[in-house]
């Protein structure tokens, strides 16, 4: 059974790489070509001028050129994960697979070039000779010494920075790692021993970079497959090692290790045997980092000493040490400001870096991609998670400081804070066009309430709201439930002290929303005991009760069930006082810009009138995200060309807009395309009221709109705002299923600023 499960999963692994196209890369044009207008420029003769431009001046190739945003990842493949030397060609799929690293996490766009060359000054010279391609250079898997006679010659000869990732990319996770085990074991870095096995690349950087932590020298004890590094030993012996050498008649691992505060393996398996553990000193800091099996299993480590702290390199086990944590934020931070090269103060920024995101709360997102595990500061969490989205933000602009304060960067960032916001916004994608709302919404005081207090997404955005916002949620749900998955969770907050708790189980307040309940449902078939019964297991009418009462602001809930359902107690209790649900709106943030839908939920069959109020509550809420409305009522007809359900209705709609003075630029009925093609619109109508793309596109069926919208967040990569809903005041807001603790902490931004009156 273990070999056909084996068999299975290499037989996946191979399809992964194989279908629906072989390889894990491709390349795509970043300009249009597509007349010959685009041809002359991108090729002869327009292209000269970028060349004669770069001529002049050699800095301009990164605003022509794709150089300044492109790395090369080079290897021989003679030490290629841990397969050895397999050659330059059988390394390539590990080279691609970097190069979507560098893609993934942090837009960096990469050439794998595999090298059949083994000598390593002629492998410098090669690697020197690619400096016009490229904006930095990634070596990656060339062996020990080799690796450390490339690094050195191109580090001497290029004006770009060089950075090997096996050697620095290790050292620097093992630094932010160490720096924080040595937190939760209360012990420094300049008292304490450590025992290092393997003495290869990744090895003596990681030493390198604990000396340059504070570490003394003298501290140190280097063990490879010969035995301790001792002065006068001449096997197996090169200057990197020979700078680790210790004046001792001890020979083994085991004479070493006793006393012991740290074992550092980068060595092969069972090397580190329990018993050695033992001797070492109390809160032993184990990192067992050989791959696919460590140097000791933490389960024996923990037999032997159950308050160790341990890392391993795999996935499976806690604080995994993976350089994915360091080498596309530090690439990033570098490409951004032009660095020469990477230096000591940008390692150890980008060190600090990775060890202060670990000590902060996690983010829903990383939580989001590891759901299942604890992810709070401690013996188990000592570096962030690579799916971390705040490492870019974190790391890059940390590195980016670093190198101009040390004179290394050729294109210094006059505002920091500004880079680092942009970087966040690469990641989430709301972030920069959320940020006015949530400036906004940090400074007033309303009471958002959550209906499905008990889910753990509505957990995750209430601890961001606290964080992020002067709101205090509300939860409805079970103390003891919340409690135990707020715990489980890893999250900081707890019920009552850190937000308040509507418990519908025995709340004393539960007489007064009963009542108050049947006193609005008296006349509606609604009887006591009924309103008993729903008050006691409803919790979106308890939400809309706690609203009507003035107990919360405002409501939020949809995690689950169908959003009409919700909408109906919302509708009973809410809707008086001029209020009355005129949509859903969803905004969808693409890579050209926002998008608004409407109606997505509300009006199937939406009137002339409801489209209207659809559209000018868009509108409305277009301006609280700083975006100028242009509105589009989208119909299967354009501009009158066929006599459809939809286009009547559209074109009542717009008689209904056009009675009344507007401040915003809207048009119809037209087609989609009609509202996304300019060019395509001024053939149709060319003194059309709108110009350029719209941003708002009103359908005239709700199952257009959520078409429309669910096309464009699954199949086109947008992110969705909302659903924001319309027409009530901003006294409720009902989600869908499948949002996200970051859609939830969106959706209360929102929910937690006013709306402006704009017509």
């Amino acid at each position: 059974m273990e070999e056909a499960r084996q068999d299975n999963a290499r037989q996946a692994a191979l399809d992964y790489h194989e279908f629906p196209k072989p390889g894990k890369l491709e390349i795509r044009a970043t300009k249009p070509l597509a007349n010959g207008r685009d041809l002359s420029r991108a090729y002869s003769p327009g292209v000269a001028e970028a060349c004669l431009e770069i001529k002049a001046d050699p800095a301009t190739a990164s605003r022509y050129t794709a150089r300044g945003n492109l790395v090369a990842v080079v290897s021989n493949g003679t030490a290629v994960l841990g397969l050895g030397n397999i050659g330059a060609l059988a390394s390539k799929p590990v080279m691609e697979g970097k190069a979507v690293l560098f893609k993934k996490f942090a837009n960096i766009d990469c050439f794998d070039i595999e090298l059949n060359e083994p000598d390593p000054v002629k492998l410098a010279e090669i690697v020197c000779a690619l400096e016009p391609t490229f904006g930095a250079i990634n070596l990656e898997d060339i062996k020990a010494p080799d690796c450390f006679i490339v690094e050195k010659l191109c580090r001497e000869k290029m004006n770009i920075p060089v950075f090997h990732d096996d050697q620095h990319g290790t050292a620097i996770v093992v630094g932010a790692a160490a720096t924080n085990a040595l937190h939760v074991a209360g012990k420094r870095f300049d008292e304490i021993k450590i025992v290092s096995t393997g003495g290869g690349a990744a090895g003596i950087a990681c030493l390198n970079m604990l000396l340059k932590l504070g570490v003394k020298r003298e501290n140190v004890w280097l063990c490879d497959i010969h035995g301790l590094v001792y002065e006068g030993r001449e096997i197996d012996m090169n200057p990197q090692k020979a700078a680790y050498a210790q004046a001792s008649d001890k020979r083994t691992l085991d004479e070493v290790i006793d006393g012991a505060d740290m074992f550092l393996g980068l060595s092969g398996p069972g090397v580190l045997k329990p018993e050695m553990v033992a001797r070492m000193a109390a809160r032993p800091i184990i990192f067992a980092l050989a791959n696919p099996t460590p140097e000791i299993l933490p389960d024996a480590v923990r037999d032997v000493a159950p308050d160790a702290i341990i890392a391993t390199g795999r996935s499976d086990f806690p604080n995994q040490v993976n350089n994915v944590l360091c080498f596309p934020f530090i690439f990033r931070g570098a490409l951004d400001v032009g660095a020469t090269q990477i230096n000591d103060a940008m390692q150890l920024a980008c060190i600090e870096g990775i060890a202060a995101l670990a000590r902060a709360t996690t983010s829903a997102e990383a939580a989001a991609a590891y759901r299942g595990e604890k992810l709070a500061f401690g013996p188990d969490y000592l570096i962030p998670k690579p799916f971390d989205p705040r490492l870019i933000g974190v790391v890059a602009s940390a590195v980016a400081k670093a190198a101009m304060e040390t004179g290394v960067a050729t294109r210094p960032l006059s505002d920091l804070d500004a880079y680092r916001t942009k970087l966040n916004g690469s990641v989430f994608k709301s972030a920069l066009l959320m940020r006015p709302v949530f400036e906004a919404a940090r400074q007033t005081a309303r009471r958002i309430i959550f209906a499905e207090g008990e889910d753990e997404r509505v957990l995750r955005a209430a601890n961001a709201i606290l964080e992020e916002t002067t709101e205090r949620p509300i939860l409805i749900g079970r103390p003891e439930v919340i409690a135990m998955r707020c715990e489980r969770a890893g999250l900081p907050i707890r019920p009552d002290r850190d937000f308040e708790i509507v418990n519908p189980e025995s709340d004393a307040r539960y007489r007064d929303y009963w009542g108050s309940y049947h006193e609005l449902m008296a006349r509606r078939g609604v009887t006591p005991d009924l309103a008993r019964a729903i008050l006691r297991t409803n919790t979106t009418a308890i939400g809309a009760i706690a609203v009507h009462r003035g107990d919360a602001d405002s409501l939020i809930c949809g995690t689950f069930g169908q959003y009409l359902w919700h909408l109906n107690y919302i509708e009973q209790v809410l809707g008086r006082d001029g209020l009355s649900p005129h949509g859903a709106l969803s905004l969808m943030i693409m890579e050209d810009g926002p998008l608004f839908i409407a109606d997505t939920q509300v009006n199937p069959v939406p009137t002339p009138e409801q489209i209207a109020q659809t559209a000018l509550g868009a509108v409305r809420h277009a301006r609280r995200f700083g975006v100028t409305p242009k509105v589009a009522l989208c119909s299967h007809s354009n501009f009158g060309n066929l006599d459809t359900d939809s286009g009547r209705r559209m074109r009542a709609a717009m008689e209904i807009l056009d009675a009344e003075p507007r401040n915003f630029a809207y048009e119809g009925e037209m087609s989609l395309d009609a509202a996304l093609d300019p060019e395509l619109r001024a053939r149709m109508l060319p003194n059309a009221r709108i110009e350029g793309a719209a941003n708002i596109l009103v359908f005239g069926y709700s199952d257009a709109a959520n078409a429309a919208r669910n096309m464009l967040r699954m199949k086109a990569g947008g992110l969705e705002v909302g659903p924001i809903l319309m027409g009530m005041g901003n006294k409720a807001h009902i989600v869908t299923p499948s949002i996200t603790p970051r859609g939830l902490l969106n959706i209360s931004a929102l929910a937690g600023t006013p709306v402006a009156q704009y017509g």
